[in-house]
């Protein structure tokens, strides 16, 4: 059945129609990061501040305004820094810093284990594969806050809270979902090249790093993705293990950003947003056509 220019005008309409939809908020909110305080608290809805040309220098006080004075969200003159940066209790770079330390620690943990694990599940035959790996499905059945408190006493009895060492641990020993993705991956790669690779003289460490892995670099790179953005925007852990702030991440910051001021100042707030959020939006801008290979490559829909 061919395709009318109708329908393809429309699909592409309704297309362009749920784009807006999901880009339109972070349109808003890197606009608003670029307006003063009092633009932001009038009923009439601007995209740009009333004065196009002074949003520079809007952006350049919200970001980064050197020490001096300023008034505040609740019309108090003090000094002090007001850009976001330079903020006198909110630290985002060192947030930053940590954030960074427990994503590259744990993304690696998370692919270099459920990439073994999901080996384990597909190309090598032992008894009782298959009940294991229906049990490893059973636990992404267990919601979180069943298994909260006893997780929390395990790292208090380790001697880890208050470290960021729980946040990325644990991803050492993989995740379900993940196994599950590279089990389904691995098993499309064909059992012949096992094969050659073992006739050749190769075990399965050898089949796993010289053919497995390099196959899989697409399903890799979106387990690598997904767990980062789990990460990066995981609010729930530091919130339960860090006390303190020298140790927060990018999600628990802001939040503390927030309280600190008593008030929301939306243009403020709005620039700290955009800031926890741009680099993973780099991170996907630059992985984008790997990520959109392993997607078709491993099978996942919606």
């Amino acid at each position: 059945m061919k395709e009318s220019p109708l329908m393809r005008v429309a699909a592409l309409l309704i297309l362009a129609a749920v784009g807006t939809m999901f880009v339109m908020p972070l349109v808003w909110m890197v606009a608003t990061s670029l307006k003063p305080q009092e633009e932001i608290s009038t009923t009439k809805l601007t995209l740009l501040p009333q004065d196009p040309a002074s949003a520079p220098r809007y952006a350049y006080e919200n970001y980064y305004a050197g020490r001096g004075r300023f008034v505040d969200e609740k019309g108090v003159e003090r000094l002090g820094y007001r850009g976001v940066l330079t903020s006198d209790n909110v630290h985002f770079v060192l947030y930053l810093r940590n954030t960074l330390v427990v994503a590259l620690l744990s993304v690696m943990g998370m692919v270099l284990a459920s990439a073994i694990c999901a080996y384990g599940f597909s190309k090598v035959d032992w008894r009782g594969r298959g009940v294991v790996f229906a049990i490893m499905l059973a636990t992404m059945m267990i919601p979180f806050p069943a298994v909260m408190i006893p997780t929390y006493f395990i790292f208090k009895y380790l001697g880890w809270i208050g470290t960021l060492r729980p946040l990325w641990v644990p991803a050492c020993f993989g995740g379900a979902f993940n196994i599950f993705l590279l089990r389904q991956f691995f098993m499309q790669i064909p059992q012949d090249l096992s094969e050659a690779a073992r006739l050749d003289g190769l075990g399965h460490w050898g089949i796993f790093w010289r053919i497995i892995v390099p196959l899989s670099r697409p399903a890799l790179a979106v387990v690598a993705l997904f767990h980062a953005m789990y990460v990066w925007n995981d609010y729930i852990g530091p919130l339960i293990y860090l006390n303190h702030q020298d140790l927060f991440t990018l999600a628990l910051g802001l939040q503390f950003y927030q309280a600190q001021h008593g008030g929301t100042p939306w243009n403020l707030l709005m620039s700290a947003c955009t800031l926890v959020t741009a680099p993973l939006l780099i991170l996907f801008l630059m992985t984008q056509r790997t990520f959109i290979e392993g997607i078709a490559t491993t099978g996942m829909k919606g």
